[in-house]
């Protein structure tokens, strides 16, 4: 049995780790932490906990919590991940970082955009955790750095096309819409229900977004040369679920059966990718609480540009579920082990 430790079990992705490992039959998690309720058990914190786990939350203390466990997940913002995964690592266990502070391979492009790092040497270690495209690295990797929610839905959602050299990479105009669970748990008037209730709005409008550097980063590995796209993220009044609806310019003329073609071998036995046959296009309510990514792929033939739909639940395959996902390759399980469940409809 693996004993896991999640630091940083009070948030939204904590929980959602404390869900999905309570049924893994490999896993006993045997350590939560949370600095605000410490003390506490976590299902006073989350009463959906209530008789399955009742763990006492303890303050952040690595080095004793190392002792305790096989492997971490550190769901900590960032900049507070980093300042603890390097003790985890010296003590010989797996992390599997939640936070950004792993994503960026490039210590000065995360200064730019977050704030100056402070453990730059293990940047070359840390492997980008999308299993359907790292999945031998992950394998024998110490230290993963699971991907953004945002990120996770535009990366599939376009990885075929930039692979297969069937856009024009300077063409790519993301337009994604998140449920509020991706702005995380803490108390923000923006996220307020009378704030959110009955409306629809952008954020983060002009390039500002902090997931665009780790989308272009992983975007322009598949492309095999630099790109920038235009991203423009949008909060909908509905808990979960993550809706990309991507744009680009192909370098040829195409057609949607061919580009459906095209996505089913490029994920061809890849367990958590659900290619959509031509004409259906996904939508949040088909992948909430699972860990798929839906995609949809329609060719504009009145403008000649390809629109490409992915829908993810951002809690599970954006965040928690792509996390164990990428502990069981770590640590040589079954991919889908505790992974394989349906989503909750309606």
């Amino acid at each position: 049995m693996i004993k896991v430790a999640i630091v940083g079990a009070s948030g939204y992705t904590g929980v959602e780790l404390i869900r999905i490992l309570h049924a893994h039959p490999e896993v006993a998690v045997t350590c939560v932490t949370s600095e605000q309720s410490a003390g506490r058990p976590v299902s006073d914190v989350f009463p959906t906990l209530r008789g399955r786990c009742d763990l006492i939350l303890e303050p952040l203390e690595p080095a004793g919590i190392a002792e305790q466990v096989d492997v971490v997940f550190t769901a900590l913002p960032h900049k507070a991940a980093m300042a603890v995964v390097p003790t985890f690592l010296k003590m010989g266990k797996d992390v599997v970082d939640l936070s950004a502070d792993y994503r960026l391979h490039d210590a000065d492009v995360y200064g730019k955009w977050y704030e100056k790092h402070l453990t730059p040497e293990l940047l070359p270690q840390a492997v980008y955790g999308i299993p359907e495209l790292r999945r031998d690295k992950i394998k024998e990797a110490s230290l993963i750095a699971n991907p953004g929610c945002y990120p996770t839905s535009v990366i599939l959602g376009l990885a075929p096309l930039l692979k297969g050299k069937v856009i024009d990479p300077k063409s790519i105009i993301v337009d994604a819409k998140s449920g509020t669970s991706g702005a995380g748990r803490g108390a923000k008037v923006d996220n307020l229900y009378c704030e959110v209730n009955e409306g629809f709005k952008a954020y983060a409008v002009g390039g500002v977004h902090r997931h665009i550097p780790e989308i272009e980063q992983e975007l322009s590995l598949l492309a095999g040369s630099p790109l920038a796209i235009s991203f423009t993220p949008h909060l909908v009044p509905m808990d979960r679920g993550i809706l990309s609806t991507i744009y680009s310019v192909p370098t040829g003329k195409v057609s949607a059966s061919e580009l459906i073609t095209l996505y089913e071998t490029f994920y061809e036995g890849e367990p958590f990718v659900r290619v959509l046959p031509e004409g259906v296009l996904p939508s949040t309510a088909h992948v909430r609480g699972s860990n798929f990514c839906d995609i949809g792929v329609v060719v504009d033939d009145r403008t000649g540009r390809i629109i490409v739909v992915s829908a993810i639940d951002n809690l599970v395959k954006g965040a928690s579920g792509q996390a164990v996902q990428n502990m069981n390759l770590m640590c040589g399980l079954p991919e889908t082990l505790g992974l394989d469940f349906l989503g909750i409809f309606p």
